[in-house]
C-alpha cells in the first residue's frame, strides 16, 4: 500500500479507513472537549472552582481503562459497526448532561461516563484489521489512529472560538459541547448504515467464548493472569489520587478498593473459566498463538502511548519554567509533539509494512524512545530553544511511530481474537499514563524523563526476549487455522439454517395469504 492510496476514495477499503478514522476523530473530540473551555466553565459556573477541573480531569480517564477491556470483549462477539455506532450514540448521552448538567454531581458522574469513550480507539482498530491485507495494516492502522488522535487537538484548537465567537455568552461552552456530542450521535446512525464488518458477511470472526482471552498453553494462563491485575487494579491509584484531593473519605476510599479488588478477582475468574477447559481439552498445533507476543506489546505501548499522555500534560510546563515563555508560547511548542501524530503514527505502520520484518522495526522505535528521553532528560535552560524543540519532535515521532507499529503487529497475532487483544494494549496505554502521571507528582521534570526512557528501554529489553514475527505478517490473506474454519463453517451452517427457517416461513405466510384470497 502507498500513501497515494488513501486518496483513491472509491476503493471500498479506503472508503472504510475514512469513515473509521472520522468516526474514531469525532470520539476524540468529544471526549477532549472539557480542558480547552476550562475556564470558560469556571467564569460563566460560580460555583465551579480549579480543584473541581482537576477531579473532572482525573473522571475523564477512570472508566477508559475498563471500558477498552469490555470494548474489546464485544468486538469480538458483536464486531465494530455495531459496537462503534452504539458507543457513539450512547456517549452523546453523558456528553450532553455535562453539556446542560447544574449540579456538582452531575459534571462528575457524567464525566467519568464519557471516559469510556475512549475505548473508541480499539474499535477502529478492529474494523481497519478486517479490510486490510496483512501486507497493508500496518500503515492502514497507523493512518487511522494518527488522523483519528488529532480529535484532541482538534479541540483545543476550534472549540474555545464556537464557544466564545460563534455561539458567545456565559452559557457558550455548554452549547459547544451540546453540539459536538449530537453531531457524534448522528456520526454514530450513519456509521451503522455506511459500513460493514470487512469486505464479505465471513469476515469477522467470534472466538468461541469473547468473556475473556483465549490462550494456547497453561503458562499463558498463568502469564494473563498476571497481565489482568494491572488493568484494573491501576484505578486504585486514581482512587487515591481522588483522596489525596480531599473529594472522597477514606471509607469512600476503602469501598472503591474493594470494588476494585472484586473486578480483579471477577477478571481472573473469567480468564480462568474460559481456558481451563480450553487447555484440559487440549489446543490444535495451528491454533497455538505467541501470548509472550502480547505481553511485549503491552509493555510498547505501555512505554509509548501512557508516555505520550503523560508528557502532553506537563510539557507546556516544562517549557514555559525552563525557557521563561509565556504560556502561549509555550503551549504552542508543546503542541507539536502531539501534532507530529498526523504523519509519525502513519509512517510507522507504514515502515512496519516496508521493512518486511515487524519485529525489527518495533525493537528499532522503543530504543529511539529511550534515547530520546535521555536527550529530554538533559534538557536545561543552557540549551538553545531551537534544539529543544528538534529533540522534542524527534522524540515524538519515535514515540508516535512505534505506537502505529504496535497495531501494526497486533491484527497478525490471532485474527479472531484481534478485537480482545487489541482492547489489552490499547488499555495498557492507559495504565502506564496514570502510572506516569502519579510518579511525577513526587519527582522533577529531567528525572521524569528519565524514568519514562527507563521504561522503554525495559520494554525494548522485553520484545527482544518474548516479541516474535507474526507468522503471515506480509502474506495476501490471514492465516486460518483448523479452530477458525471450524468456527468459520458453524457460523455459516447457523445461517443457512436460519435462512431456511426464513423462507419456510415466508412460504407459509405467502400460502395462507393465497388461501385467504381465494
Amino acid at each position: 500500500m502507498k500513501v497515494a492510496d488513501v486518496f483513491k476514495f472509491k476503493s471500498p477499503e479506503i472508503k472504510a479507513l475514512h469513515l473509521t478514522w472520522i468516526a474514531f476523530f469525532i470520539c476524540f473530540y468529544v471526549w477532549f472537549n472539557m480542558a480547552p473551555l476550562a475556564t470558560s466553565m469556571l467564569r460563566s459556573v460560580d460555583w465551579l472552582t480549579r480543584q473541581d477541573i482537576q477531579l473532572f480531569a482525573i473522571a475523564n480517564v477512570a472508566l477508559t481503562i475498563p471500558a477498552r477491556i469490555i470494548i474489546g470483549m464485544a468486538l469480538d462477539r458483536y464486531g465494530p459497526r455495531r459496537v462503534f455506532s452504539v458507543l457513539m450514540v450512547a456517549m452523546a448521552i453523558p456528553a450532553l448532561v455535562f453539556a446542560f448538567g447544574n449540579t456538582m454531581t452531575q459534571l462528575l458522574v457524567s464525566r467519568l461516563v464519557l471516559s469510556s469513550i475512549g475505548a473508541s480507539f480499539v474499535v477502529g482498530i478492529h474494523m481497519t484489521a478486517l479490510w486490510f491485507k496483512p501486507r497493508d495494516i500496518g500503515f492502514a492502522e497507523g493512518f487511522y489512529a494518527g488522523w483519528g488522535n488529532f480529535g484532541s487537538a482538534a479541540a483545543a484548537m476550534t472549540l474555545p472560538t464556537i464557544a466564545l465567537t460563534l455561539l458567545g455568552g456565559d452559557d457558550g461552552w455548554r452549547y459547544a459541547i451540546g453540539i459536538s456530542a449530537i453531531i457524534m450521535a448522528g456520526y454514530g446512525i450513519f456509521y451503522w448504515f455506511a459500513i460493514t464488518d470487512g469486505p464479505t458477511a465471513d469476515t469477522h470472526r467470534k472466538p468461541r467464548n469473547a468473556s475473556a482471552l483465549e490462550v494456547s498453553t497453561w503458562g499463558d494462563l498463568v502469564m494473563l493472569v498476571i497481565m489482568t491485575i494491572p488493568l484494573i487494579g491501576i484505578l486504585a491509584l486514581l482512587v487515591w489520587r481522588v483522596q489525596m484531593m480531599g473529594y472522597i473519605s477514606q471509607t469512600g476510599a476503602i469501598i472503591c478498593y474493594v470494588l476494585i479488588g472484586a473486578a480483579v478477582l471477577y477478571q481472573i475468574v473469567q480468564a480462568l473459566r474460559v481456558n481451563i477447559p480450553i487447555l484440559k481439552k487440549g489446543v490444535p498445533e495451528d491454533d497455538k498463538y505467541p501470548f509472550k507476543s502480547v505481553v511485549a506489546l503491552n509493555s510498547t505501548y505501555f512505554a509509548n502511548f501512557g508516555a505520550e499522555l503523560a508528557v502532553v500534560s506537563m510539557l507546556p510546563m516544562f517549557f514555559e519554567e525552563t525557557w521563561g515563555l509565556t504560556a502561549a508560547v509555550a503551549g504552542a511548542i508543546a503542541a507539536s509533539f502531539a501534532f507530529v501524530n498526523l504523519v509519525a503514527r502513519p509512517a510507522g505502520g507504514l515502515v512496519s509494512d516496508r521493512m518486511g520484518n515487524r519485529r525489527f522495526v518495533m525493537l528499532s522505535y522503543m530504543f529511539g524512545i529511550g534515547v530520546g528521553f535521555l536527550f529530554m532528560a538533559m534538557l536545561n535552560e543552557s540549551w538553545p530553544l531551537i534544539v529543544a524543540i528538534a529533540i522534542t519532535i524527534t522524540c515524538s515521532v519515535f514515540v508516535q511511530g512505534s505506537e502505529g507499529a504496535t497495531f501494526g503487529i497486533i491484527p497478525s497475532i490471532k485474527r479472531r481474537l484481534t478485537g480482545q487483544i487489541s482492547g489489552m494494549a490499547g488499555a495498557y496505554g492507559n495504565v502506564g499514563a496514570v502510572f506516569y502521571l502519579t510518579l511525577f507528582l513526587f519527582v522533577t521534570p529531567t528525572q521524569f524523563f528519565l524514568i519514562i526512557a527507563a521504561g522503554a528501554f525495559v520494554s525494548w529489553l522485553i520484545c527482544y526476549l518474548w516479541l516474535a514475527e507474526p507468522e503471515g505478517a506480509f502474506d495476501e490473506d490471514y492465516y486460518l487455522s483448523s479452530v477458525d474454519r471450524e468456527i468459520a463453517a458453524s457460523e455459516t451452517a447457523t445461517s443457512e439454517v436460519a435462512l431456511s427457517s426464513a423462507n419456510r416461513e415466508t412460504a407459509v405466510e405467502e400460502s395462507t395469504g393465497g388461501r385467504e384470497a381465494r
